[in-house]
């Protein structure tokens, strides 16, 4: 398990008798992300399923020490990056599997340019945040799709998710988040087990064993099309723009990670 937080130990121990290692990274900073994908790589002999399930809802800007919005990073950038180190394990480990968590709010991204979205680091407001958040899910799912298309399905698939409405904390930043958490919580509303489910059937399921490049609901896991800016073919092309995109971002991000790592 990869965490990020004060107390990363809290979540170690043993889950049903079985040990869970912990590895310590934040996700917002892609030299970390990249660290921990190498640690884990170089840790086990052989890596069977890959959940990528980091999340954040900024509603206010923040640029991290690598100059990339923080959102962006830790929803889209950091696993990218955290992928990248593990592919070649997980290939090696075949059949493998790959779940990235997106979200329905890509559906709030109207536009999408990937080249020009991953570097934008300007102020925003919170209404404007949520659109930004829709972009980072959006990426997440047309990479889901352009990964697929590049890896070898008998070895790694590689599939997505709209977990639906789950009261995580995702939204922690707003004022009297806390007080809304535990009356969702009292009403069982936006229980995260019903989220999981969906994670889970992706990983273990015999029924998906073959399937890859999808997107799939927390309802009955029904399968659903990337919305329409991810499916328009300039923006398919700047995610898969060369032989080398399921590896690295676009050019001028490339660069830039280069240049400050």
């Amino acid at each position: 398990m990869l965490g990020r937080g004060r107390r990363p130990a809290a979540l170690g121990g043993a889950r049903h008798g079985r040990p869970v290692d912990i590895f310590h990274a934040d996700l917002g900073l892609l030299c970390d992300a990249r660290r921990a994908g190498e640690e884990i790589a170089a840790r086990y002999p052989s890596l069977d399923v890959l959940v990528n399930n980091a999340g954040l809802h900024a509603f206010a800007q923040r640029v991290t020490t690598e100059g990339l919005a923080e959102m962006t990073a830790v929803n889209y950038l950091g696993p990218f990056v955290l992928t990248e180190a593990l592919t070649s394990k997980l290939g090696a480990s075949a059949p493998a599997r790959i779940v990235n968590v997106a979200s329905e709010a890509a559906q709030q991204a109207k536009t999408i340019d990937p080249a020009e979205d991953l570097q934008r680091t300007d102020p925003c407001t919170r209404r404007e945040s949520m659109p930004l958040y829709g972009r980072t899910k959006l990426m997440t799912i047309m990479w889901t799709q352009e990964l697929a298309r590049r890896l070898d399905a008998d070895k790694v698939t590689v599939n997505c998710c709209d977990p639906g409405f789950n009261a995580t904390g995702l939204g922690r930043d707003l004022h009297g988040s806390a007080v809304l958490q535990r009356v969702l919580n009292t009403l069982r509303i936006g229980d995260p087990r019903r989220g999981a489910d969906i994670i889970v059937r992706l990983v273990t399921d015999s029924a998906f064993a073959g399937t890859t490049g999808g997107y799939f609901s927390a309802r009955d896991a029904r399968p659903l099309q990337c919305p329409g800016p991810g499916r328009e073919p300039r923006a398919a092309g700047a995610v898969g723009r060369d032989r080398g995109a399921s590896r690295r971002p676009p050019g001028r991000l490339r660069t830039r990670i280069r240049t400050r790592s």
